[in-house]
């Protein structure tokens, strides 16, 4: 054990310069454009990589990655926030894991260790990276899942405004894709503003949308029943055949709904 410890004060006293050959090394192989802050960010993580394998050499496998997952959640994050998709983190670990090994190798046979010492190195070495690499796609993933929330929150805030046209008069125009996230937008975000509006027709044009399903079509005909109830006269446009057949198999009575071909049928008619 202390030729392993002497080995790994040798990696931490010289870390900086070990990664900078490795990350030089690894350079010639990326297909993707590096830039300085990059380079500087990933000499940072693998010097601390470096410290934690070192700081882990005197325990078990279960100690050693626990420290190590704490790392790699914080790594995760920095990498998804540099790269833009999974891949390129990924596809280049296989070549930079061998590189690991043949350094920390020559190393350890510069400093005479023995083969079971070397050996015992090794796994760590391999044991460590996998864990981290795991962590870090954990991380990456819970990272880019809360930016396509965050997207997606925004994506339904601009697709379903209540747009005034005249004193009393709104439409509120759906566009896209109409899905289960954007209903309930509709329904906790959009629909609690409508009475603050001194609106007394509101018109809700379907000639935007893409696709809509039965359960859906069933949410957005509750919304009419609600503001109904407000005392806002609800009026439907754009109403496509794609979109008949979806509120018939939801099971929807038409027939006590006021329907128009478009927005502007709907505006004459409450002239």
């Amino acid at each position: 054990m202390d030729d392993i410890l002497k080995v790994g004060k040798y990696l931490v006293d010289h870390a900086e310069e070990i990664v900078t050959e490795m990350i030089d090394s690894a350079l010639k192989n990326v297909e993707f454009e590096v830039t300085d802050e990059m380079i500087q960010q990933s000499i940072k993580i693998n010097v601390e990589f470096l410290t934690l394998l070192v700081d882990s050499f005197e325990d078990s496998n279960e100690v050693a990655a626990a420290e190590l997952v704490k790392w790699s959640k914080k790594n995760g994050e920095q990498q998804a926030a540099m790269l833009s998709q999974l891949s390129t983190m990924i596809k280049p670990y296989a070549k930079n894991r061998l590189m690991y090994l043949e350094n920390i190798n020559r190393i350890s046979m510069e400093h005479d260790l023995s083969t079971e010492d070397v050996l015992k190195i090794n796994n760590r070495v391999s044991y460590l990276l996998d864990v981290s690499m795991i962590e870090t796609i954990f991380a990456y993933e819970a990272y880019r899942d809360d930016q396509l929330k965050d997207r997606q929150k925004e994506i339904n805030e601009l697709s379903a405004p209540i747009v005034p046209i005249q004193h009393g008069i709104a439409v509120l125009p759906l566009i896209g894709v109409i899905d289960y996230s954007r209903v309930q937008h509709l329904l906790n975000n959009v629909l609690p503003t409508i009475p603050t509006l001194d609106i007394d027709h509101l018109i809700i044009d379907f000639s935007g949308i893409l696709t809509i399903d039965s359960e859906v079509a069933q949410h957005i005909f509750t919304i009419h029943n609600v503001l109904q109830l407000l005392g806002i006269h609800i009026m439907f446009t754009g109403i496509r055949p794609n979109l008949s057949m979806a509120v018939v198999q939801a099971g929807i009575d038409f027939t006590s709904f006021n329907t128009y071909g478009s927005v502007k049928q709907a505006i004459e008619s409450l002239r």
